[in-house]
């Protein structure tokens, strides 16, 4: 047990060397307000007079204190009481920070410590957390570590600070907050105990009393009558270390150097003869604080050392393992070590590299996609959106695609949609996929080149020069390597530019385009047959209230002719449609029949207008053999399709387009009352010739004929492109590389005059590395340390 503390002392030297603090030791704390006495209480433990002393804050940086017995020497066992300094003449001091340095001026002891408060602390009252090491070595003193600390203060005087009771008090919770610190907490007796400011700063951290002891000072100057027997003795506030109470030499007595063995000889007799006090002399007077803060400390120590033996032993597994990580220090005449380091650097590197793209390296990332799995992603993604995003035909008017049709065919007119007009159109829409190409070059190099930063370990970022020397030259490879892989790219849309073959299986080709096109037509007068329904049948219900007694005269599709009186009929879009998908479908012979009877049917037929006077329906065109042509070959060879003077498709006659035109009645002509039947055609002649032009329809079907036809064919290209050029990419670029940059590394960086100069470390990682081997060599000592006290 006895061993105990200077064990802890030693623990304390040893890791205040390397400025460590990761170890919580052992320590007891002092705390008090200013001017509460703490000063003077350690004097009276080491029994020497070492301390500044003055008006206000004295004690500005903590004072950890390490009190060592030692045994009296045989030279000095002569020494007679009557010597001023006594039996403590044998005291020696030394700082931390003067190690070289032994003390036996008590005097001066104090002066150095003013000077070193001063040095760091500046010249003013302010405080700072860097302590001074002190250690005093005399046979008089029981073994003990203490810390004191700046006095608690609440208002700044002079120059301090105005936050000094802040700074204070966050300097001393940073002490007493560790678990293994034993909080002597120091309240002087002439102020009620109730407004401790120790004790109240102490219950913050250690609510339950369990590591705190309490030291009450200034007995002495209590007032007559009064004494602090309920405190020593626990009644007022309970601690479990219990109270301990002292008299502190007066200012009078430092002034006139009065020995602190008479101090402490008064302070025995004070005690003893006190009425009160002699029966409680277990809790009075400086010795037994002494004793129980030994007694204490070496409790705590065997309490909590086994703790720290596991924590340490952790911390040297930890420094050992960051240590390697570091590698081994190379040494510079060692040509045959460095070349073989060199080229395991170099090989590693590459292997490394080859790993990160096929994803079986040993460290990939979870928060984001690299290496090959990024250069997929380039492919199937971003490639692949680019070129969906481009639009074949977006970039071209009908104008453009006009002019190219009349240019190509010179000064003949074409019964049919050139061919050169096509190939003239598609080849700058095939152009437009080579940014997105070259795009998906560009980001294949970008990822190589993070690869290759990525790569190399962390052995070989021990030598800056070296990992500089070898990005220059991974980097170096890629630009040789991506430009012929953008020249293949280049050719690749030059190729498929070259020659348009309009015989790929995949290509819709003519036939295919024109019967796309006719439905798309058929489709689009189907739509336009019932929005001219409807339109007829707000016709017929506006007519009827013109017309009051009249009739009207309604034709069907077949030449037929009805008279309804005084109503009107409507249209069902989907009879018209039904009527027409029969009449298609029906044998020519049956065509005679089915006149003759339609001419007989009621009125619930399919009505179309008649020319009055007329056998062939309205709008109708025949050719002299009675056929009637589409509309869509009509125009697309050049037919005009006008007949009787009105302009009128005879599709629209075939897909069933119904007209219906209120006649008024003859009374109502003669009167004079009513519209004319020939302003009437009139009107729906021009209606029926502004909607429908010959020439816009061909101009309408050759652009959409030409827009078909880009896109087929640009899909045919988009496909092959999207295939080749990733393919292109991990042939030219990607495999590579893989296949020459180790033999590219060996070639530029095996060189002997430049194996010496790349092997050069980092001079900030070879003081990270000092320093790891240093903090490892403390705590192996420490731990040995510990072994041997247990």
């Amino acid at each position: 047990m006895d061993k105990l503390i200077p064990t802890v002392n030693k623990l304390q030297d040893v890791f205040n060397t390397v400025g460590q603090d990761q170890i919580d030791l052992p320590q007891i704390v002092v705390v008090g307000s200013q001017s509460s006495g703490k000063s003077s209480v350690l004097e009276n433990l080491v029994g020497r007079d070492f301390l500044p002393r003055g008006n206000g804050i004295v004690t500005r940086r903590p004072l950890v204190l390490q009190l060592v017995n030692v045994p009296r020497s045989e030279n000095n066992a002569s020494n007679t009481d009557d010597e001023k300094e006594g039996p403590g003449s044998e005291a020696r001091a030394q700082f931390l920070h003067l190690p070289n340095k032994v003390f036996t001026d008590m005097g001066e002891v104090r002066r150095e410590i003013e000077r070193e408060t001063d040095r760091l602390a500046g010249n003013n009252k302010g405080i700072i957390k860097t302590p001074i090491h002190l250690r005093i070595s005399s046979p008089e003193v029981l073994n003990l570590t203490l810390v004191d600390l700046p006095g608690i203060t609440k208002i700044p005087v002079g120059d301090q600070p105005t936050d000094i009771e802040i700074q204070t008090r966050n300097l001393v919770l940073e002490y007493i907050t560790k678990p293994n610190s034993i909080i002597v907490a120091i309240s002087p007796a002439n102020i009620d105990i109730v407004n401790s400011e120790s004790l109240k700063i102490a219950r913050e951290v250690d609510p339950k009393g369990s590591r705190t002891i309490g030291v009450v000072t200034k007995i002495d100057l209590m007032d007559r009558g009064t004494n602090s027997l309920d405190i020593l003795t626990g009644r007022v506030y309970p601690l479990r270390l219990g109270f301990v109470g002292v008299i502190n030499r007066s200012q009078e007595d430092t002034i006139s150097s009065k020995p602190i063995t008479d101090s402490l000889a008064a302070e025995v007799e004070f005690f003893r003869s006190h009425p009160v006090y002699r029966t409680i002399q277990q809790h009075c007077g400086t010795p037994n604080l002494a004793k129980v803060l030994n007694q204490l400390l070496m409790h705590h120590i065997h309490e909590h050392l086994p703790t720290i033996k596991t924590k340490i032993n952790a911390l040297i597994s930890q420094t050992e393992h960051e240590l390697s990580s570091y590698g081994r220090m190379s040494t510079e005449n060692d040509s045959v070590s460095n070349s073989s380091r060199l080229l395991k650097l170099i090989t590693l590197f590459a292997s490394e590299f080859q790993n990160s793209i096929d994803g079986t390296a040993s460290e990939m990332s979870t928060k984001e996609l690299c290496g090959g799995a990024r250069l997929y992603y380039i492919f199937n993604d971003i490639f692949a959106s680019g070129l969906d995003s481009v639009n074949p035909t977006a970039n071209l008017t009908n104008n453009d695609i006009r002019t190219a049709i009349r240019n190509s065919t010179g000064p003949r007119a074409s019964l049919f949609v050139p061919e050169i007009a096509f190939q003239l159109l598609v080849k700058p829409q095939i152009r437009s996929l080579e940014p997105p190409a070259q795009r998906c070059v560009q980001l294949a190099y970008e990822e190589l080149m993070k690869i290759g930063l990525s790569c190399g370990s962390n052995e070989m970022r021990r030598y800056p020069r070296l990992h500089a020397k070898v990005m220059e030259v991974v980097s170096d490879l890629l630009r040789e390597r991506v430009g012929p892989t953008a020249a293949y790219v280049e050719s690749l849309i030059a190729i498929e530019r070259a020659y348009i073959n309009t015989n790929h299986p995949d290509f819709i080709g003519g036939p295919g385009a024109l019967s796309d096109l006719q439905r798309k037509l058929e489709r689009k007068r189907k739509e336009n047959t019932r929005t001219r329904v409807r339109e007829v049948n707000k016709t017929i219900s506006a007519s009827r209230h013109r017309s009051v007694d009249g009739d009207t005269v309604i034709v069907n599709s077949h030449g037929l002719t009805e008279d309804v009186a005084n109503e009107s009929s409507s249209v069902d879009p989907s009879e018209v449609d039904d009527r027409l998908d029969d009449v298609r479908t029906r044998p020519k012979s049956d065509a005679n029949t089915a006149d003759q009877h339609q001419r007989t049917s009621s009125a619930s037929s399919n009505p179309v207008l008649r020319r009055p006077g007329s056998g062939s329906p309205l709008g109708s065109t025949a050719s002299p053999n009675g056929a009637v042509h589409g509309k869509f070959f009509n125009s697309f060879f050049g037919a005009n399709g006008r007949r009787d003077g009105i302009h009128i498709s005879t599709e629209e006659t075939r897909v069933g387009h119904v007209s219906v035109i209120p006649v008024p009645n003859r009374l109502s002509n003669l009167s004079g009352e009513g519209t004319s039947f020939e302003d009437e055609m009139a009107g729906l002649s021009s209606q029926l010739s502004t909607d429908l032009s010959t020439t816009d329809q061909r101009d309408e079907m050759e652009t959409t004929l030409i827009r078909s036809l880009i896109s087929s064919y640009f899909g045919i290209v988009r496909k092959s492109i999207q295939d080749m050029v990733p393919k292109a990419i991990m042939h030219l670029l990607v495999n590579e590389m893989c296949q020459s940059i180790q033999n590219r590394l060996v070639e530029e960086l095996y060189k002997e005059p430049l194996i010496t100069e790349l092997l050069q470390e980092d001079p900030s990682l070879v003081a990270e590395r000092d320093q790891c081997a240093a903090m490892l060599d403390v705590y192996k000592k420490a731990f040995a340390i510990i072994n041997e006290a247990m």
